[in-house]
């Protein structure tokens, strides 16, 4: 096959793409925490929530940056394309191996970790899901980077759908983490035969294509941002470890809800920003300072679209969108759940994409993450020993809005940002108070109707089941108080945005050709019904 660079895509597209898979699999996957926390006690939930956190962290930061090396070198000429690929497969591979090995002879490492005996005896199931992981987590990596969305769109889709049906599979039909451990082995099985596939149909004969001397120059290259990463990966769950060393299961799995991260808004800023890297590689090669600028602001306008309204709509409602999803055993989580959600109107500044276009600004961060590292360290020793919970997760949030300031401080006066280009977000500050209007308004109405939805849902369950459980009939209660909620603020928020022009006419006509479609399809359905 040829494998000169493909053709290349617009952002928009890519984007679209694959902010369409992340949905359509968070679609796929959200009933799997429904049915952990109902299915498992909250001790149980603990455990789960401990070892998938040492999973998720190992397949972060263990890479060390080295998978993401594909977007620069693979948009960068094709003579090295191929070296590339077998260089990324074979760190992957032995990295991911040491640590197999490392839990398999020292499984209490986990145990002292947490301070918990399932801990150890799950380690080295904890340590084989790692390796295959670690591994197969390029699949979605070398599609994106290889300017294949569509492709990659089925991949992630594919690997969500495997996953949800075998982990759902286990909590049903044997509710134990360890069934749990086999389940994430086998999906990792299945992704890797899929990328293997995929690499021998489009990078034929890699294999064969090793450099050394290319391999250390890629290594330099990813080493930084890798270091870099796995700073910001602990800076941002170290307080996962330190409260599970000193809270019992039962704490860490309220914690651990608190710190629910909303997986639709983290799919669409992954979705723009794994497209934006290239992007800015290609003005950082250029030299294009302006273009950088422009492009991060453009990035920002579409994610504060999201990410504001998300922000306000869910801090009104988070009592009863946390005890909806978790049930009322984790009504403890809705402080922590608050004040991490303070951390979310930040997320639109797509820093990651701009650093990664410059080398040197790389090793600025590891400076900076190793020194807020040490501070947070600290503050959380102490923290432990004399806050709550919602206590400490206020030293997260707090220590990661000084990291994002001064990092933000140092990255504008490398691109030479002028203070006039602050018109550039004029969007974004309009959008920030339509948002909160919106918000507002939907309060009071939020409020009534939380009174009221509880006997509506009881009502309406009764009417199906004769003696319906408590917690189908909270979830739905729950449910209609948050559907009543968004139906007041979406169209408010819609309405006002579109007022004063803050709505793209591209976005526009995808909406009308969307909603065009749908009518179209549903008259069709309902003529044949007729017919």
């Amino acid at each position: 096959m040829n494998n000169s660079l493909p053709k290349q895509t617009s952002l928009k597209s890519q984007s679209a793409w694959i902010l369409f898979a992340k949905i359509t699999g968070f679609s796929i996957s959200s009933l799997l925490p429904l049915l952990i926390v109902r299915l498992l006690t909250q001790d149980e939930v603990g455990v789960y929530q401990q070892a998938f956190k040492v999973i998720i962290n190992a397949v972060a930061i263990l890479p060390l940056g080295f998978s993401m090396s594909a977007y620069y070198f693979l948009s960068r000429g094709e003579q090295r394309r191929k070296s590339t690929i077998l260089n990324i497969l074979l760190f992957n591979f032995v990295i991911g191996g040491l640590v197999c090995a490392g839990l398999y002879f020292y499984p209490q490492l986990l145990g002292n970790l947490y301070r918990n005996d399932e801990m150890t005896a799950l380690a080295p199931k904890i340590g084989v899901v790692i390796w295959l992981w670690i591994f197969s987590a390029f699949l979605e990596v070398v599609a994106v980077a290889n300017n294949e969305a569509r492709i990659a769109t089925v991949f992630i889709i594919l690997a969500q759908l495997t996953k949800t049906l075998l982990m759902a599979g286990a909590v049903v039909l044997f509710a134990s983490v360890e069934a749990f451990m086999y389940a994430a082995m086998i999906q990792a099985a299945l992704q890797t035969a899929i990328l293997l596939f995929y690499l021998k149909s489009r990078f034929s004969g890699f294999w064969l294509e090793f450099d050394w001397r290319f391999f250390r120059e890629q290594m330099f290259y990813a080493m930084p941002f890798g270091l870099a990463g796995i700073l910001w990966t602990l800076q941002t769950d170290v307080h996962t470890y330190f409260v599970g060393n000193r809270f019992s299961l039962a704490e860490y799995a309220i914690y651990a809800y608190g710190c629910f991260q909303l997986p639709l808004l983290s799919m669409l800023g992954e979705s723009a920003g794994v497209v934006l890297i290239s992007r800015m590689s290609e003005l950082q090669a250029r030299g294009d300072k302006r273009g950088i600028v422009n492009l991060t602001a453009q990035a920002m306008q579409k994610l504060s679209f999201f990410y504001f309204p998300a922000y306000v709509f869910l801090f009104v409602t988070a009592s009863v969108f946390i005890t909806t999803l978790f049930t009322d055993k984790y009504a403890a989580s809705v402080p922590i759940f608050l004040v991490n959600l303070t951390l979310l109107p930040f997320d639109i500044w797509v820093i990651d994409s701009v650093v990664r276009a410059y080398k040197e600004f790389g090793r600025f961060l590891i400076v900076l993450r190793v020194f807020i590292l040490i501070g947070l360290v600290a503050a959380l020793w102490f923290g432990v020993q004399h806050f709550n919970l919602t206590g400490i997760i206020s030293i997260v949030v707090i220590t990661s809005l000084i990291e994002r300031f001064i990092s933000t401080t140092v990255l504008l006066r490398k691109l030479d940002v002028k203070w006039q280009d602050w018109r550039l977000l004029k969007a974004v500050g309009k959008t920030a108070i339509v948002s909160l209007f919106s918000g507002i308004i939907t309060f009071f109405v939020y409020r009534q109707v939380r009174e009221i939805m509880p006997t509506v849902g009881s009502n309406l369950v009764e009417m199906i089941f004769s003696q319906p459980k408590k917690n189908i009939v909270d979830f739905v209660s729950g449910s209609l108080t948050l559907g009543v909620s968004f139906a007041v603020f979406a169209p408010i928020y819609l309405f006002v945005m579109n007022r004063y022009n803050l709505i793209d006419e591209d976005e526009k006509k995808i909406f009308k050709n969307s909603l065009a479609k749908f009518s179209e399809k549903f008259g069709k359905r309902e003529a044949i019904a007729n017919h």
